[in-house]
């Protein structure tokens, strides 16, 4: 669990961290160098999902990898989907990370959305969406693993 107390927010107690898979933590199916790391760090304090429609057949790969939960959706709405996940875990205790437009509605619910605007770019209803933005997921991690950059980022 991290507690995150952002001036003019309140007091946020996260347990989750939700992730997509293509376009935030992997590029083409391929995790993103670094990332692992970062996640077996983060495993310790909160329990770590990937959402994934597994286009690329890699899900069980990443599963063990990195020892993360991986959450298989279908094609087809998938951003009701990933909203979905997020309630589900309670939005108020989610820190979701993704880049794409069926991204959106899950960084909007989740106590803090971070888009990240990568290779593939980001969808401009992710980025509208997401309390923060960065152009590497491993700044994403970063920004979870030290709370007090989100802070810094979020504060009024």
């Amino acid at each position: 669990m991290i507690r995150i107390d952002i001036p003019g927010r309140g007091l946020a107690t996260i347990q989750h961290l939700v992730l997509d898979v293509n376009g935030t933590i992997a590029c083409d199916g391929a995790l993103l160098e670094g990332v692992a790391e970062r996640l077996e760090r983060l495993r310790e304090l909160v329990t770590v999902t990937a959402i994934t429609a597994d286009t690329h057949g890699t899900a069980a790969a990443l599963r063990d990898r990195t020892g993360i939960e991986i959450h298989v959706i279908e094609r087809g709405n998938e951003a009701r989907q990933k909203l979905e996940v997020v309630r589900a875990l309670g939005a108020d205790a989610v820190v979701a990370v993704g880049n794409g437009a069926n991204d959106d509605e899950m960084l909007d619910a989740a106590v803090v959305g971070i888009c990240v605007i990568g290779r593939e770019g980001a969808a401009v209803a992710a980025l509208r969406s997401a309390d923060v933005a960065v152009t590497d997921v491993r700044d994403a991690l970063d920004l979870v693993l030290d709370p007090r950059r989100l802070v810094a980022t979020l504060r009024r």
